[in-house]
């Protein structure tokens, strides 16, 4: 190990859990050798109180243990922690147990006994995929439990995210459909003073332009035609608390102006209403528009914008975090499980490899939207390659345009008839039904040559000595 890596893994804390005293000991000085700083632990459910006191950076436990078994105890430390990395250590006798526990989000699983430089490496792969270290939380990741992730990139910003939701400042998350911004407006309002308030959210590109004054600021009795009762607006209602403005780049010009004026004045004017209403909101607003370039155009306003944009989040796209896709597959997988009745237990190994290698232009949406095809079409406890592939519309043969079927049909059909004719054109053309001419323009256009289909002559017998031939 260089002297790099190992500088790197002293800061690294690794819970180690086998119900073997010896096997823990040996384990513990290899880890500790190579630099990480090792905590121990027996049993299950020693680990998991070993994890209320201090948040390791990786867990390692043997699929055998007393009472709880490791493949519990790595349900219970992901409903805890979504993105802690965990190894398993197992006997042949339970590899089909570490392998199933792969498919629902284990990193890796290690046979006894293992080799040592392997267990280093793939200690060092977990590590580098899981999240940077933290601060002990005992236990309290409720504020993200929606967001399932163990990339470096969304630790990253669930790190800023948390940072963010202490202040009041507005935020504005950018990001691809479907890379879940709503989600994590979500966690920034749990995350915060106003946690206990209402969140509310609100898709501005959704509602029609008259309706949407009305349903953000309110409206009285009278205003306009059918508004039969006082309504209050989403402002009022979310009072104290957080209002997500989703879409906001499809708010029209004209509303985007009198959101200015109520971010400005922290109070609201009903419409039909001569007296304003104060609120105290902190505002979270999302788009999946580049709104640079709408500034640009005119069609968002520059001092909008810049009251919005005190704080920018960018949400990475699935494809930029593919390391997500078994914890979320899986994830999603046993959530569905329960609405279509199924005992499901996982992916199939070639089946999830489909769905990390897929290149989601839908982001997480779409990942849910296949996983929720496959739950309801599957009759195995394993999702298959060919459902997924079905899922993703990925063709298990390969599908040719009606040109291209007909192109390949025809040079095959002409193949055949000159290997049948032994390169003959006239017995080709003739078993075809088609002229000579005709055939020729044929061969001419899949550019197939007569003579290469002729079978080699026979070689002559050389002549006795003295014979002339005559």
């Amino acid at each position: 190990m260089t002297a790099a890596t190992t500088s790197s893994a002293s800061a690294s804390r690794l819970l180690v859990v086998d119900d073997d005293a010896d096997l823990l000991r040996l384990l513990s000085m290899r880890l500790e050798s190579a630099g990480y700083r090792v905590h121990t632990a027996g049993s299950a459910e020693a680990a998991l109180a070993q994890l209320e006191v201090e948040r390791p950076q990786l867990v390692i436990s043997d699929v055998r243990l007393p009472g709880r078994d490791g493949l519990a105890l790595f349900d219970e430390v992901r409903r805890r922690h979504p993105s802690l990395p965990v190894i398993l250590l197992t006997a042949h006798g339970t590899i089909p147990d570490a392998v199933e526990a792969t498919a629902r989000g284990v990193f890796t699983y290690l046979t006894k006994p293992y080799d040592a430089k392997e267990l280093l490496d793939k200690v060092a792969q977990a590590l580098a995929l899981g999240t940077p270290a933290a601060e002990p939380t005992h236990g309290d990741e409720s504020w993200r439990a929606e967001i399932i992730s163990r990339s470096g990139r969304m630790a990253d910003l669930l790190a800023e995210a948390r940072m963010v939701a202490r202040s009041d400042a507005s935020v504005l998350l950018r990001g691809d459909s479907g890379t879940g911004k709503e989600l994590l407006a979500r966690a920034i309002h749990r995350a915060s003073p106003r946690a206990a308030r209402p969140f509310i959210a609100v898709n501005c590109g959704a509602i029609p332009e008259a309706l949407l004054e009305s349903e953000l600021f309110g409206h009285v009795k009278g205003a306009f035609t059918d508004a039969v009762a006082n309504h209050k607006g989403l402002f009022q209602a979310a009072d104290g608390g957080t209002l997500l403005l989703d879409e906001i780049g499809d708010m029209p010009p004209a509303l985007q102006v009198k959101l200015l004026r109520v971010l400005q004045e922290r109070a609201v004017r009903p419409v039909g209403s001569s007296q304003s209403h104060a609120v105290d909101v902190r505002i979270v607003s999302a788009t999946h528009r580049d709104l640079d370039a709408a500034m640009a155009a005119g069609q968002f306003r520059e001092d909008l914008y810049y009251r919005l944009n005190v704080v920018t989040l960018t949400l990475p796209a699935l494809a930029e975090r593919r390391e997500d896709i078994p914890l979320l597959a899986n994830h999603f997988l046993h959530k569905l499980a329960a609405k279509y009745t199924r005992r499901l237990s996982g992916f199939a190994p070639e089946a999830l490899k489909a769905l990390i290698a897929a290149p989601w232009p839908g982001n997480v949406r779409q990942l849910y939207n296949v996983v929720e095809q496959v739950c309801a079409l599957t009759s195995t406890p394993l999702v298959s390659l060919a459902l997924v592939q079905r899922a993703l519309r990925v063709p298990s043969v390969q599908v040719l345009t009606y040109a291209e079927a007909k192109q390949r049909f025809e040079r095959d059909y002409l193949v055949g008839l000159l290997k049948l004719t032994d390169g003959s054109v006239a017995d080709a053309a003739r078993l075809a039904d088609r002229n000579r001419t005709e055939f020729y323009r044929l061969l001419q256009k899949h550019e197939l040559t007569p003579g290469h289909f002729q079978s080699p002559a026979p070689a002559q017998p050389p002549s006795p000595p003295g014979d002339s031939g005559k």
